[in-house]
């Protein structure tokens, strides 16, 4: 058992950055009632870089468990269970991402209301395109 991949290092540093960050993470974001856009997009950014470095833990714990003479390694990393594992890191830069992407479709509807309200002459003489305003999009839903 001294010899297994579960008394490295790199396991439990694999079962903290999948678990206890992004949760914590999510945590602060449910919890705050006010948070800047470069936050978010901060917190997407580690989401990402977290997940990442899942992959890579992953992958090395792939190639040790074949060298190992623990069967314990062997039925978790050398298995098809070793592909779930891949859907939580999988997860987290998705929701990574789309944090990211949230915050730059909102910078640029905001960028496109300021730009319709300084009455600037668009191309063409065309009027300009209507963005609707979140009263509107409310009653829609």
């Amino acid at each position: 058992m001294a010899d297994s991949i579960f008394m490295h290092f790199r396991f439990w540093a694999l079962v903290l950055g999948s678990l206890a960050a992004p949760c914590a993470i999510y945590l602060f974001l449910l919890f705050k009632r006010k948070i800047s856009r470069v936050s978010v997009v901060l917190f997407g950014i580690v989401l990402v870089v977290l997940s990442s470095i899942d992959v890579f833990l992953l992958q090395a714990f792939e190639s040790s468990a074949r060298v190992t003479a623990s069967l314990a390694d062997d039925a978790v990393f050398a298995s098809e269970l070793s592909v779930a594992l891949y859907l939580l890191p999988l997860f987290f830069a998705g929701v990574g991402i789309h944090l990211v992407a949230h915050v730059l479709v909102t910078h640029l509807i905001d960028a496109e209301r300021r730009y319709d309200s300084a009455g600037r002459p668009h191309r063409h003489d065309e009027a300009p395109p209507s963005v609707p305003d979140q009263d509107t999009v409310a009653t829609w839903r």
